[in-house]
């Protein structure tokens, strides 16, 4: 049984957990997550208790959403009927569905990173957005780190080193470029992340999805909405790869 099903398919201390979220918080997500076009059709993977596909919702988008615990999906159709349980592995819709697809913190709690991401892809129309959210496990820059993946100058040091052997693997040998994966944490009481398995970062991130059809638009260290002078300096240097977060925006070929 792997991690998604043995932590996630019958949790319902997790589903109150993200109950408790700001909607705030889903803001600079669902904003991009919209269709470009009115009447557009919006997947939400990992949609948990169902915020964003109320918030796409109201914005007159057939919004959908799918999770593989049952208890998240329970509180989800509170919201939207249009979400359902699924395993996690493939998503239940047929090629090119729909017209954007994105998942917000996903993508580090996942048994099979690089297949979510073909997958993400693949229920994406050709001309479609992909908008993929998680935190940055390499990060060598930054202060207050709340994960030991992150904390400390040892830790950072080691980040650094890390993300520049990727970059070089991804040039010499991309075949063979997987993410790193990690053991999660088991403390009381629970903090964000404690569970994630995958070390997500992103150059990989992105490597992957221009490998599965996609193009880049945007690639951004800052997962919500700042004040625009600082969000445009923290994203105007190379170091935005160190940093913070993973938001990137991705059209599919």
């Amino acid at each position: 049984m792997g991690h998604q099903d043995s932590y996630y398919k019958n949790n319902d201390a997790y589903a109150e957990f993200l109950s408790g979220w700001d909607p705030a918080f889903y803001g600079k997500y669902v904003d991009t997550l919209k269709p470009d076009q009115p009447g557009g059709r919006a997947l939400d993977v990992g949609c948990g208790v169902g915020q964003v596909v109320h918030q796409l919702a109201e914005a007159g988008i057939e919004a959908h959403g799918v999770d593989v615990s049952e208890p998240n999906i329970q509180k989800a159709r509170e919201h939207s009927e249009q979400c359902q349980r699924y395993d996690g592995k493939k998503l239940p819709f047929e090629d090119g569905h729909f017209d954007s697809v994105g998942a917000l913190n996903v993508l580090e709690h996942v048994d099979e990173p690089e297949g979510f991401i073909a997958d993400l892809a693949r229920v994406v129309k050709p001309g479609g957005k992909l908008v993929i959210s998680s935190p940055n496990f390499f990060r060598a820059l930054g202060i207050r780190d709340y994960h030991y993946r992150m904390r400390g100058v040892g830790s950072k040091w080691r980040n650094f080193r890390r993300l520049m052997a990727k970059r070089s693997q991804m040039k010499r040998d991309p075949v063979n470029v997987r993410f790193d994966r990690m053991k999660p944490l088991i403390r009381e009481p629970f903090q964000p992340d404690d569970d994630a398995i995958v070390c997500t970062n992103m150059l990989e991130m992105m490597f992957f999805l221009e490998r599965n059809g996609c193009r880049i638009e945007r690639n951004e260290c800052t997962d919500r909405y700042v004040f625009k002078p600082l969000d445009i300096a923290l994203n105007l240097t190379f170091t935005k790869y160190a940093m913070f977060n993973s938001f990137i925006v991705a059209r599919k070929k």
